[in-house]
């Protein structure tokens, strides 16, 4: 298993980190900020997903090549990308956390 810090965790956009700072589910925050922690210690903790199946609109609107999920409680999910934008920075960035029907209908699972 390939292990690297993450040098920073961000949210893929300025309304995905105003959706966790208004979070009114105080667990699902609390472990979100347990991921970003460990994202830091290891970027590739979470589960690579297929190129195949990443979402459309994940590729249009982030421009990723890359997605990983990382488990969080009662089925929940965590979605994020690893970049480079130089040679000596990586970072996760947070797409979206949904519960595990709200991944479903995301990656047309359900």
């Amino acid at each position: 298993m390939l292990i690297k810090p993450a040098d920073k965790v961000i949210f893929a956009d300025d309304e995905i980190e105003k959706n966790f700072n208004n979070l009114s589910n105080d667990i699902i925050k609390k472990v979100i900020l347990r991921a970003k922690e460990k994202f830091k210690a290891n970027v590739f903790c979470g589960q690579s997903i297929k190129k195949n199946i990443i979402p459309k609109i994940y590729i249009s609107k982030y421009s990723i090549d890359n997605l990983w999920w990382y488990p969080l409680p009662d089925g929940w999910r965590l979605v994020y990308s690893v970049i480079t934008p130089s040679r000596d920075e990586i970072l996760a960035v947070i797409i979206e956390w949904f519960d595990h029907k709200g991944y479903e209908r995301r990656f047309g699972y359900g």
